[in-house]
């Protein structure tokens, strides 16, 4: 056995559970999530492998933030004290593929024999211990308080600034800024970029009807997907409740990545090896406002391109990919750089709508099942990550078969993506006057009535600004909703109140 294969990095065990008790107050919390998946991890690449795990990587996970952080307490449960413990530092979606890439250069570098990846959200039972709180505070006389929302409720939420007081808040709020930029570039009508979601989303309800670790195990036609019911209410203009993240889960998924030497000594058979290819990571800048384009990504377009020349993989190359799934202008991009046919799987899992969204670890639920894919097929797997608010991104390759890949390496792509990004407009918060219309969204209540809409828009001097649209103006309402013309480009004038809200005018 020669030195190298000390230094290849082989995924040898993944594990996924879906907790549903009838109650879901009675469900697992995190910790006991993580625990579980890793012992099914440990299950499929033989046994016996945690007590020589050395390097635990744990997604940060935003339900229980009192557990926090849950890394010393998952080992502690598992009986394991491995020398490399962490938890990132934010629940953001590309964390496991980031992780992975980590991990396969603690393997390569070798720092370490044995590294497991996990974790996992238990909102689902959150919100139902919370609800009792506070029924249980009502009762007491402390009055009615909004219903909780783990989501917008977190402490790097809470505070009201410029972007708040016009209706940007949490991703879903902002997604959409993408989804309507994107289909004035696509030069799509509403009905075209509609369409196209629902036949991604659509796809990815066939793959978790398929998939025994999909949360919702029910294929949805691609009319269904985005047409308006009592079932399917509007959220944030034009995704309805079936085109985005599903947080309300009990899940966790893990993986174990060891060295191809290691894998052999223990006897795992050469079928169930997996080997891990190079990776590429680049973000956009934390303030989605300071971003140079709403109608594509710098650093989207740079990891997945890059990840590709690094691994000299063509898309024919492909068995399978996982285009992250949060929204629909996330794989609608990602397909785009990687020329991936409309018909064509785009997910191994399911999707965070129906395999399920456990905030910063779907990518996990990924890996175990592109593993799974990859083992039932042979092949190479293009597993492509996004979190925050369209800013991390990162695209890694694994494979069936050996591949020419070294490591530790450098997965910063950065100064590359920077390169590609135009200029980013100057924000002006107090600008009132005549401006156009960049991109924008319509927020709407639980019970399908409009909240407000949010326009950023360009002023004559080229500077960006917000606006919101009062519930009220169903003029310009209906202009934007109404899929008759396109509003990007289309002219308008601000108005602001004494608190600096903005108002805009005119359609």
């Amino acid at each position: 056995m020669s030195n190298s294969e000390e230094r290849i990095p082989v995924i040898v065990g993944v594990g996924q559970i879906n907790d549903r008790p009838d109650d879901p107050a009675n469900g697992l919390d995190p910790t006991a999530l993580m625990a579980a998946a890793l012992h099914r991890a440990d299950e499929d690449a033989g046994g016996g492998w945690l007590e020589a795990c050395d390097s635990l990587a744990v997604v940060s996970q935003l339900a229980w933030p009192h557990l926090n952080p849950v890394d010393g307490k998952l080992a502690e449960t598992l009986g394991i004290a491995p020398a490399h413990r962490e938890q990132t530092a934010m629940p953001n979606g590309d964390s496991p593929i980031r992780l992975l890439n980590e991990a396969a250069n603690r393997i390569g570098a070798g720092e370490a024999k044995l590294c497991a990846v996990v974790g996992a959200e238990a909102l689902r039972t959150a919100a139902k211990l919370a609800a009792a709180r506070q029924a249980a505070n009502k009762e007491q006389g402390g009055g009615q308080q909004k219903k909780p929302n783990a989501l917008r409720d977190a402490s790097h939420r809470v505070r009201k600034g410029y972007v708040q007081s016009h209706g940007l808040t949490v991703p879903v709020d902002v997604y959409p800024l993408y989804e309507n930029a994107l289909r004035h570039k696509y030069g799509q009508t509403l009905a075209e970029a509609q369409a196209e979601s629902g036949a991604i989303w659509s796809g990815f309800s066939q793959t978790a009807a398929a998939n025994e670790n999909a949360w919702m195990r029910e294929a949805v036609s691609p009319v269904d997907v985005v047409t308006t019911s009592g079932q399917n209410r509007p959220i944030a203009f034009p995704y309805t409740k079936l085109q985005v993240a599903n947080s309300s889960v009990n899940q966790g998924a893990g993986f174990l990545v060891t060295s191809l030497a290691e894998a052999r000594r223990r006897g795992v058979p050469e079928g169930k090896l997996i080997y891990v290819g190079y990776g590429a990571a680049a973000h956009e800048d934390n303030n989605f406002m300071t971003r140079a384009r709403f109608d594509g990504s710098a650093s989207l377009e740079t990891s997945i391109s890059k990840a590709m020349e690094l691994n000299t993989v063509t898309t024919t190359d492909l068995a399978h990919v996982e285009l992250y799934s949060c929204f629909p202008c996330v794989p609608k991009m990602a397909r785009r750089v990687l020329d991936w046919p409309l018909d064509r799987p785009m997910s191994v899992f399911g999707g965070l709508t129906f395999g399920g969204g456990p905030i910063g670890n779907y990518m996990s639920h990924a890996v175990a099942s592109m593993v799974d894919a990859l083992r039932e097929s042979g092949g190479k797997g293009l597993l492509f990550a996004n979190g925050g608010y369209a800013t991390h991104n990162h695209t890694i390759l694994i494979s069936a078969e050996p591949l020419d890949a070294q490591f530790p390496q450098d997965f910063d792509y950065q100064a590359e993506a920077d390169a590609k990004r135009g200029a980013v407009p100057e924000m002006d918060r107090d600008y009132t006057g005549p401006a156009t219309l960049e991109t924008y969204t319509v927020h709407y209540k639980r019970d399908s009535s409009v909240k407000l809409g949010t326009i950023v828009a360009a002023t004559p001097n080229g500077d960006r600004t917000l606006a919101i649209v009062r519930p009220d103006d169903e003029q310009t309402l209906a202009f934007l909703t109404g899929g008759t013309a396109d509003p990007i480009g289309a002219s308008g004038t601000i108005t602001r109140d004494e608190d600096g809200v903005g108002f805009w005018s005119g359609v």
